[in-house]
């Protein structure tokens, strides 16, 4: 009998987002994570306490030109400007590649052009809010969804009469992230940062990644005080455990949670407020909106849609 299975395609990419990383590879290829010694960021391979799958492999970065691929998959513009050129073969150089770009622009929000620029790469957005600000130039894009994956049986409970909010390094990265609007909301609310660094921030520091939807799912709801951004997994993590979302009218967001069904959006950090301290007298909202967030959850960032997408993607550039 003939195998008409679709062939796994092998996938050199890098290790910079570990969660999404991990997302990515619940697709049916073989996915090897370019690393080197020390591990320094962007080349920790599969390294963590992530239960990577048997189709996650290694290559040491002075090994990759020696290795067959079928995709470059791109995530940093570290790896597009040096490795691009330092790390991969003549051949390999000339692969169908996909550049990843998880965030909006930086330097402006409206005018600045992508590093890429490239009609034989093909630009990967992880939201529609990013592809219309970035200037893509010449390359073409697309737009894949999250897609996430939480602990089986964790669902919202939400007995703290407290307000979680999931941010990485929020004192050194500042305004952008909203560091001044959550010391405002602070005094209002009660409300506990975890994240990389979070003391610095008088928060409670960082919770493993394999913990971190089980201790949310204790607080009544999930703030993000995010100004500039992508949409953030852990959003989309806390929506599907059944969370309601509270944050502001800004870039993806917007279009994610709508207001008195999921949670809350508004530019009106006051109103937000109010409506912070409303569900802390009120449990049954906070359940009745974070089951509309869930809701949202499976309908839009259901894995099995981001894998679905991810493998026609990949097979898309590679014929």
């Amino acid at each position: 009998m003939p195998n008409n299975a679709p062939r796994r395609l092998r996938v050199l990419t890098w290790h910079v987002h570990g969660n999404y990383l991990y997302y990515l590879t619940q697709a049916n290829h073989d996915f090897y994570l370019v690393t080197k010694p020390g591990s320094p960021p962007g080349y920790a391979g599969a390294g963590g306490v992530l239960p990577w799958g048997a189709n996650v492999h290694e290559v040491p970065a002075d090994q990759v030109a020696s290795q067959e691929f079928d995709v470059i998959l791109f995530q940093h513009k570290t790896q597009w400007d040096d490795d691009r050129i330092d790390v991969l073969n003549d051949e390999q150089r000339h692969l169908p590649r996909v550049y990843i770009e998880h965030d909006p622009p930086q330097e402006n929000p409206f005018a600045q052009q992508h590093w890429v620029n490239d009609p034989k790469t093909l630009l990967v957005h992880v939201t529609h809010f990013n592809q219309l600000m970035w200037d893509s130039g010449e390359t073409p894009t697309r737009v894949i969804e999250h897609g996430v994956v939480v602990p089986e049986g964790v669902r919202h409970t939400g007995e703290k009469e407290r307000g979680v909010v999931v941010i990485n390094h929020l004192r050194q990265r500042g305004r952008r992230l909203g560091s001044d609007i959550y010391a405002d909301v602070k005094n209002h609310v009660p409300l506990d940062l975890v994240g990389m660094d979070a003391q610095s921030a008088g928060g409670l520091g960082e919770i493993g990644n394999l913990d971190l939807a089980a201790f949310t799912a204790q607080y009544r709801f999930f703030f993000n005080p995010i100004r500039w951004t992508s949409l953030g997994l852990a959003i989309v993590e806390a929506m599907t455990i059944g969370m309601p979302i509270i944050g502001l009218a800004t870039t993806e967001l917007a279009t994610v949670i709508r207001n008195g069904e999921s949670g809350y959006i508004d530019t009106n950090v006051p109103a937000l407020i109010d409506v912070m301290q409303r569900l802390i007298r009120d449990p049954s909202e906070a359940r009745r909106l974070g089951d509309g967030a869930r809701k949202v959850a499976m309908e839009r960032f259901h894995i099995d849609r981001f894998v679905k997408d991810w493998d026609e993607t990949l097979r898309y550039v590679a014929t």
